[in-house]
C-alpha cells in the first residue's frame, strides 16, 4: 500500500533521512521506531507532506505521491495522527471532527460517521459540544484519533501516539489501535516506546541517524541486539 525507496531529506544543511526504503502492505500495523533525534518526526512530515523530500519516491497504492500536500494526501484516503495532537483548542470536539471528514472528502454522511466515532470512542459522546482545549491530555489523544478515522481513511499514520499519556492511556490507545486494524484500516505507527508498538505491530523498522538500522517481524526486533542496546 505504501511504499518508501531510498527517500532522503533534511532541514538546512542537516541530513535527516538518508536513502530511507521501507513499505506497509495493506493490512498491517508497522512500526517505525528510533530514539531521539532519530528522523522519526521528519520521516512523518516528509509523509504528510509538511516537508519535501530531497530524493527517493514515496507511492501509495503504486502511485507516485511524494509532490503532493497534506489536503490531497487527505483526498487519497490517508489518515493522520500528529505528534502534540495539534487539535484546534477553541473549536468544540465536533467541529474538529468535522474538519478531519471535510478534508478526506468522505462520501459516507457525516452523522454516520460520527456515531462510529462515538461508539469506538465513548467518552468523545459525552463531550461533542466542549471546547477540545479544555479536554485533558487523554481525551484530546482520542479525539485527535478520531479525527483521522472519521473520513474513512484507507491508511492511518500517527506520530508519537503515547507522547503525555499515563500507562493506562497509552494500553487503551493501543487496544484501540488493535481494533481499528481488525476492521480493516492499515496503520504505520511511529513510536519511541518500542515494546508497546511493536506488541500491536506485525512488522518494523528501527531508525537511527536518519538511516534504517534493522527491519523485521515483531519477533525479529524483540530479538535483535541493536533493539535491545537502545530499548529493552
Amino acid at each position: 500500500m505504501l511504499e518508501l525507496s531510498g527517500v532522503s531529506s533534511r532541514y538546512g544543511v542537516v541530513p535527516m533521512l538518508q536513502d530511507v526504503s521501507m513499505n506497509v502492505m495493506e493490512g498491517e500495523v508497522v512500526s517505525l521506531l528510533g530514539p531521539n533525534g532519530a528522523g522519526k518526526s521528519t520521516m512523518f512530515k516528509v509523509l504528510s507532506g509538511l516537508l519535501p523530500s530531497e530524493g527517493g519516491t514515496v507511492t501509495l497504492a503504486g502511485e507516485n505521491v511524494s509532490k503532493l500536500g497534506t489536503e490531497k494526501l487527505s483526498a487519497l484516503g490517508i489518515g493522520f495522527v500528529p505528534e502534540g495532537r495539534r487539535l484546534f483548542p477553541s473549536l468544540t470536539v465536533r467541529e474538529n471532527l468535522r474538519l478531519g471528514y471535510d478534508a478526506a472528502g468522505c462520501q459516507i454522511p457525516f452523522e454516520s460517521r460520527l456515531e462510529e466515532m462515538a461508539t469506538l470512542f465513548p467518552r468523545i459522546r459525552e463531550r461533542l459540544s466542549q471546547p477540545a482545549g479544555t479536554m485533558s491530555g487523554g481525551e484530546q489523544a482520542m479525539v485527535a484519533l478520531a479525527r483521522a478515522l472519521i473520513g474513512a481513511p484507507k491508511l492511518v499514520i500517527m506520530d508519537e501516539p503515547s507522547l503525555g499519556l499515563s500507562p493506562k492511556l497509552i494500553a487503551e490507545y493501543f487496544q484501540i489501535v488493535k481494533r481499528i486494524r481488525e476492521d480493516g484500516t492499515t496503520v504505520l505507527l511511529i513510536e519511541q516506546n518500542a515494546e508497546t508498538a511493536l506488541s500491536v505491530s506485525d512488522r518494523g523498522y528501527l531508525l537511527v541517524r536518519g538511516r534504517i538500522a534493522a527491519a523485521g517481524t515483531r519477533e525479529e526486533l524483540l530479538a535483535d541486539d541493536t533493539v535491545k542496546h537502545l530499548y529493552l
